[in-house]
């Protein structure tokens, strides 16, 4: 017998945040809506755009929730309404607990650094900058402090010379 099916809310903003929603597709389990920025105008005729994650998320026949504040009742009613047994975080903003703590099993988070080093935002530029060597991505729990949650894995990878953020 295999894994049990999940049902997933997902959580995300920019094209960093595709790959992971792209395979959680690809999965058995069910994403049962995507959150992320409500569309912002851009460009010379400052238009409305969407996210790429919610671009995805369209053309994936995925439900988007895209809430000026995460704590907001309405959008909490709305959570609390998809039963979700687990919150994925790509690439998104910090949290309030209700959030964080809605769906059972917790909400993960997939951090763009080798935790704890390069806690909080533009952890990719901050490894650059540095002129680090070897950065990485972080999976954790997410808890009330900024990215301090038990870690679940990390993977490392190299830093090329002509790397560039």
């Amino acid at each position: 017998m295999g894994n049990p099916s999940l049902r997933i809310l997902f959580m995300g903003t920019p094209e960093f945040a595709l790959p992971s929603l792209q395979r959680l597709l690809k999965s058995h389990h069910k994403i049962v809506a995507v959150v992320t920025v409500p569309d912002v105008p851009q460009g010379r005729g400052q238009k409305l755009q969407a996210s790429p994650v919610k671009r995805a998320a369209l053309n994936a026949g995925l439900p988007v929730l895209q809430p000026l504040s995460l704590n907001d009742p309405e959008f909490l009613s709305q959570l609390c309404t998809l039963e979700p047994d687990l919150g994925v975080v790509v690439a998104f903003r910090i949290l309030p607990k209700s959030v964080f703590e809605l769906p059972p099993l917790g909400t993960v988070n997939l951090h763009a650094s080798l935790l704890p080093k390069y806690r909080g935002a533009a952890p990719i530029q901050w490894a650059l900058i540095n002129g680090e060597q070897v950065t990485g991505v972080t999976t954790f729990f997410i808890r009330e402090k900024v990215d301090t949650g038990s870690i679940i894995i990390q993977r490392s990878i190299l830093i090329g010379e002509d790397e560039t953020a």
